[in-house]
């Protein structure tokens, strides 16, 4: 990968970057997705945001390489630490978990001043970021979900409006887990995410049967049969 040819992870996310974007890229590892979005003429000007000092020093080479310095800043800091209010208008953030991705959103929370689409790309616990949108009064507009080199990745897009819009008052548990878009396509990517999720489940239900009974864990279990249920339905539908 590089910033020629990206991933199809990253050029996803990079497809939902609305066209003259100001954009802040959240955990930028080597700054390939901001060097490729102002490359391509997506963005118009991008922030590689790194709290590593290694990762940072190679964003900033890859820049500087790139003959980018005048169109992206590298900076390092935590999560929207590296961002003014009002200063992007798109903020991207990949490759991290979803429990993660949400805290990073909370706790910069006031810098989102101006920002009219977040893409979001976790690894795992897409749930977390779909809770701390609905709570947050971010509606999803886009969810998409693709496989590439064996893993499965879920990219979703949110903008300012109605969070519940896309949710169904019944189905609302379901689709919070599974994705109110995703759900409907229900693809290959999908299949197979939700295949492996429920024979992880059953695995640990298995060994919960051979502990000692507590409340605790009974708990834990009928959470877990609640999910494999939901789940089982969507896909044997």
């Amino acid at each position: 990968m590089n910033i020629e040819q990206l991933s199809k992870r990253l050029e996803t996310v990079v497809s939902y970057i609305p066209k003259q974007s100001r954009i802040a890229d959240i955990g930028s590892d080597h700054a390939y997705l901001p060097c490729y979005a102002v490359k391509k003429e997506i963005a118009t000007f991008a922030i590689a945001g790194e709290v590593v000092k290694g990762p940072f020093l190679s964003a900033k080479k890859q820049v500087q390489d790139s003959n980018l310095t005048n169109r992206v800043e590298v900076r390092l800091g935590n999560g929207l630490e590296v961002i003014s209010p009002g200063e992007v208008d798109c903020i991207t953030i990949a490759g991290m978990g979803g429990t993660l991705i949400a805290s990073i959103l909370q706790a910069g929370v006031e810098k989102l001043t101006g920002v009219s689409r977040l893409i979001l790309q976790p690894n795992v616990s897409a749930k977390s970021i779909r809770t701390w949108l609905l709570n947050n009064e971010w509606g999803l507009v886009q969810e998409e979900i693709m496989e590439e080199d064996g893993k499965v990745y879920e990219v979703l897009v949110a903008e300012k409006g109605n969070p519940k819009a896309l949710y169904t008052p019944d189905e609302f548990e379901k689709e919070l887990l599974l994705g109110p878009i995703l759900i409907k396509n229900c693809n290959d990517a999908f299949r197979k995410k939700w295949n492996q999720e429920c024979a992880q489940w059953k695995n640990i239900i298995k060994n919960m049967e051979k502990a000692e009974k507590t409340p605790d864990l009974e708990h834990r279990k009928q959470v877990l049969l609640k999910k494999i249920q939901m789940v089982e339905e969507v896909l044997d539908s």
